[in-house]
């Protein structure tokens, strides 16, 4: 059965606390994205249809060799479960502060029989400690928008000594194309209407992406695959640490469906 760490029982509501608490203070309290979890996805596809979840499956054709993953922020446990499913030696472990997202997701890959090769973990990503270690993927969809630069920064470097050389970092994310006057202005006026919906919703204080590019190029990343979607407003790319093997070909968005 798949070890399930402070998740609060909905019946009680009591939360035990979260282990191995770094010591940074976040400067913005997290986002209360239980209120919305079960409405989550219809909100989604009624706002991109499924280009969303299209683009956090695009890259998982290339994860086969992966042994072990830090999920963050995963939601409801879609892309978790595609990657679980697809990848039959994975172990992974998920980490999201919301405990109603925590519950979709583990109801959704008991439902395909993979408990046993995943672990939960019911804490704010800014400072848990990973809960384990000698990982080869860290998976960030749309969740690197929650954070600061500096939160950014910080979560980069506590989780880099706990990667094996070769690993990987997938990111999906908006962001605003690099050209094309209208479309810059479309993607500029989105992401605000997103920011503005969030806010309110969840009570999210982020307002801007961090530029998580130029940080994980510090931390020794380098990219290895892109693909977008709606014009630039949407992407998924995967980043790589150097490997004292064979580097991995770079990889081209026509490379999988």
């Amino acid at each position: 059965m798949a070890s399930v760490e402070n998740i609060p029982d909905p019946r009680t509501d009591e939360v035990r606390p979260a282990p191995a608490i770094a010591p940074i203070v976040a400067r913005n309290r997290p986002a209360r994205f239980d209120r919305i979890a079960r409405l989550y996805r219809a909100m989604e596809y009624v706002s991109f249809g499924p280009v969303l979840e299209r683009c956090r499956f695009h890259h998982v054709p290339a994860l086969a060799d992966t042994r072990r993953a830090l999920v963050l922020g995963d939601g409801d446990g879609r892309f978790l479960a595609r990657l679980l499913a697809s990848v039959p030696h994975l172990q992974a472990d998920a980490v999201d502060a919301s405990s109603a997202m925590l519950h979709l997701l583990h109801d959704r890959i008991a439902e395909q029989g993979d408990l046993h090769r995943l672990t939960t973990t019911c804490a704010d990503a800014r400072h848990l400690q990973p809960p384990s270690g000698g990982y080869d993927l860290i998976v960030t969809h749309f969740f690197l928008d929650c954070l600061t630069l500096e939160e950014t920064e910080q979560l980069i470097t506590r989780l880099r000594p706990h990667l094996v050389p070769g690993a990987r970092w997938l990111v999906s994310e908006f962001e605003v194309p690099r050209s094309g006057v209208v479309r810059r202005g479309l993607a500029r006026g989105i992401i605000s209407l997103l920011y503005a919906a969030f806010r309110l919703l969840t009570g999210l204080t982020v307002r801007r992406i961090p530029p998580w590019r130029t940080l994980l190029a510090q931390h020794g990343f380098a990219p290895r695959a892109s693909r977008s979607w709606l014009g630039g407003l949407v992407i998924s790319e995967l980043w790589e640490l150097p490997s004292a093997r064979q580097p991995r070909a770079i990889l081209r968005a026509s490379t999988y469906k």
